[in-house]
């Protein structure tokens, strides 16, 4: 696989490749998006309160956790161009490279996380019954965010490496973990079946606390995987951890327009949740359950996503930009059929999926509103999530970044902050559907005129 004039291969065998590294990833996104409920499940039984203050700081946990991803992704692509040229050495010294900053980059993200912990829930406009428990799970959330960039760089660079296995049973036993923790962590002392159940009692910090467990444990072993059983990235052999700065330009290049892509998101979303917080504690609650209802649609499009980047990162490698816009089409394709089924299975279980999250009638039926409205949304939002998976892998993320802060900023904030008033969680939630299917058209366009396969990495 080394120039454009080779032999055309076939859809069916291109889409066997994408299946064979979309299916691992799906499976550890679904089971995740399964523990995530059975998560929620637990919290939302403290009641509407619980559910809220988590609510309230999640689109924060996810602007940092968009900046782990970020810098990760920034040395990963480098890792599948090098990879897909065979050269395992250059792929090892972006390694070094990675851990390195990740260490330093880690610290100082939380060093800004715990230092705004205490403010932060006031200022996204919190009840004041929910601030201290919001407080208490950002800080501990912060607290881990050094382990969380080790996890997503030894995690992608993993999968740009062609193993989507190894991150895909990582992801899973971390689920596993932090349920488990969770329900020592949250819940009190009580017996259950006659038996006696130690518990620590600590409500929403519990929850904080049993994923940040989860993390250290499973970033220990995703370090492991890479640095010492990666027969492509083993560390062990020997090689250079001084300083290369021509690495981290061209991560920096990669991955300052994803970090900005991810804070235009966030950021909208924080934006997003300050007009759902004067609706009230129920519409916080259901809003908050209704992203985490969401996930079961849109978790197999990640899935997807990190397939794509991985086969078109490694085809421009090889210097097959044939192979790389075959691939990204495909995956888009098939993001669009499976979330667009996933999408009809959930306006259909979304009563049922709410009852399994909350015991707050109130909090069901407006929960069950908004998904439902989400749901036509699905087939666009996979074309969004999947075409930037393959933009990524050819290093293409400044013009994806503006395609985002145009749609977000421009649809979603502009039309939720006009509907709210008037249809409330309803009009905020038909916002984010209208702004989802601008934002698939918009990555859609920019997926078939092809001009991202001119960049070099």
């Amino acid at each position: 696989m080394s120039t454009d004039t080779q032999p055309q291969q076939n859809h069916a065998t291109l889409m066997k490749d994408v299946l064979r590294l979309s299916v691992p990833s799906i499976l550890a996104q679904l089971t995740s998006t399964a523990m995530e409920y059975i998560d929620a499940t637990m919290v939302g039984s403290l009641g509407a309160n619980a559910s809220a203050a988590i609510g309230l700081v999640s689109s924060s946990t996810w602007l940092m956790g968009g900046m782990c991803g970020a810098a990760a992704t920034g040395f990963a692509v480098q890792v599948a161009h090098r990879i897909g040229a065979g050269q395992d050495g250059e792929a090892r010294n972006v390694l070094r490279q990675a851990l390195a900053f990740s260490a330093v980059f880690g610290l100082l993200l939380a060093l800004v996380g715990t230092g705004i912990s205490r403010r932060l829930p006031v200022w996204l406009g919190g009840a004041p019954e929910i601030v201290g428990d919001s407080a208490a799970y950002f800080f501990i959330f912060s607290c881990a965010l050094p382990v969380l960039v080790f996890d997503n760089v030894a995690c992608m660079v993993l999968q740009c490496s062609g193993d989507m296995r190894t991150p895909s049973v990582i992801s899973i036993l971390m689920c596993v973990l932090d349920v488990v923790f969770n329900f020592f962590l949250i819940f009190p002392t009580r017996r259950v079946g006659g038996f006696l159940i130690p518990g620590a009692g600590l409500g929403v910090a519990g929850a904080a606390l049993g994923s940040t467990l989860s993390e250290v444990l499973c970033t220990a072993l995703a370090l492991y995987a890479v640095c010492i059983r990666s027969p492509k990235l083993n560390l062990r052999i020997p090689g250079s951890w001084r300083l290369d700065a021509g690495i981290h330009l061209t991560a920096a290049r990669i991955a300052i327009p994803a970090a900005f892509e991810r804070l235009v998101l966030n950021f909208a979303q924080i934006a997003v949740t300050r007009i759902v917080a004067p609706l009230g504690t129920v519409a916080v609650a259901a809003n908050s359950l209704a992203v985490t209802a969401e996930s079961l649609c849109y978790m197999p499009g990640y899935g997807i996503a990190a397939a794509a980047t991985t086969l078109v990162g490694q085809s421009l490698g090889a210097k097959r930009k044939d192979l790389a816009r075959r691939y990204a089409r495909l995956s888009t394709l098939l993001g669009a059929l499976v979330m667009a089924a996933a999408g009809v299975l959930m306006y259909a279980a979304a009563p049922l999926m709410f009852r399994m999250l909350t015991p707050d009638p109130e909090v069901r039926a407006l929960g069950a509103q908004v998904l439902r409205i989400e749901a036509f949304a699905e087939p666009l939002f996979a074309v969004s999530i999947v075409a930037a998976g393959a933009l990524r892998g050819a290093g293409d993320t400044l013009v994806p970044s503006i395609l985002n802060l145009v749609s977000m900023w421009g649809v979603r904030i502009t039309l939720a902050t006009l509907l709210a008033p008037r249809m409330g969680l309803a009009g905020v939630w038909l916002a984010m559907c209208l702004e989802l299917c601008a934002r698939g058209i918009l990555f859609l366009i920019r997926l078939l005129r092809g001009r991202w396969l001119e960049k070099n990495v």
